[in-house]
C-alpha cells in the first residue's frame, strides 16, 4: 500500500514546493536583472574609437561629467527599435550618450549609423566582446548611466522605452544632478 502512495506523495510535496516558491515571488518583478556593476566604479577599458582605430578612449577619459553608456551593434534588431529612444535622449542635451558598438564589424556599425543617425557623442568599439565581460554585458541592448566620479548608478537589459526613460532613468538621472 505505501508503495502504491509514494508516488502520490511525492507529487503533493512538489506541488507544495512549486505552489510555495510563486507565492513567495508574486508582486515581484522577475524581469529585472540585478547588476552587482551598480554602485561601484565603471570597468577600465582602453577601446578604439569607430572609424578611429588608432585613437583609443578610456573610461579615466569619459570621468569628469554623467554619460549613458548605450550597448548596441548593427545585428541587434531591439537596438533599431530603440534607437529614436536614444537619439531623442541625445538631443535633449539632459546627458552625454556614448555609443558602444557590441561584437561587430566596424564597416557594419559605420553603415548602421549612417541609416538610421548617430545620436553619440562618442561611439567606442569592442568588436570582439573582450571588454564587455568586465561590465557583465551579455548581449545588446544594454543601458548604464554613469555619474561624473565613473561609479555605475543605473543599469537596464533591453531596449530603453519612452516609459523606461520618464520611470527608471530620468530619475535615477536627477539623483545626479
Amino acid at each position: 500500500m505505501i508503495k502504491r502512495l509514494l508516488p502520490l506523495l511525492a507529487f503533493a510535496l512538489l506541488a507544495v514546493l512549486l505552489g510555495l516558491g510563486v507565492l513567495r515571488n508574486s508582486g515581484k518583478d522577475t524581469s529585472a536583472i540585478p547588476s552587482p556593476l551598480v554602485g561601484k566604479p565603471a570597468p577600465a577599458f582602453s577601446l578604439p574609437v569607430l572609424g578611429e582605430p588608432g585613437r583609443l578612449v578610456t573610461n579615466e577619459d569619459l570621468r569628469g561629467e554623467p554619460y549613458l553608456l548605450n550597448v548596441w551593434g548593427s545585428w541587434c534588431p531591439a537596438c533599431r527599435d530603440e534607437h529614436p529612444v536614444i537619439t531623442e535622449l541625445a538631443q535633449s542635451g539632459r546627458i552625454k550618450v556614448v555609443g558602444y558598438d557590441y561584437k561587430d564589424e566596424p564597416e557594419d556599425a559605420q553603415r548602421w549609423l549612417q541609416q538610421f543617425g548617430n545620436p553619440y557623442s562618442l561611439v567606442i568599439a569592442d568588436q570582439d566582446g573582450r571588454a564587455a565581460l568586465d561590465w557583465g554585458i551579455y548581449g545588446a541592448p544594454e543601458t548604464f548611466l554613469v555619474d561624473a566620479q565613473g561609479v555605475i548608478r543605473w543599469k537596464f537589459v533591453g531596449p530603453l522605452t519612452p516609459e523606461v526613460v520618464q520611470q527608471q532613468l530620468l530619475p535615477a538621472l536627477e539623483t545626479l544632478e
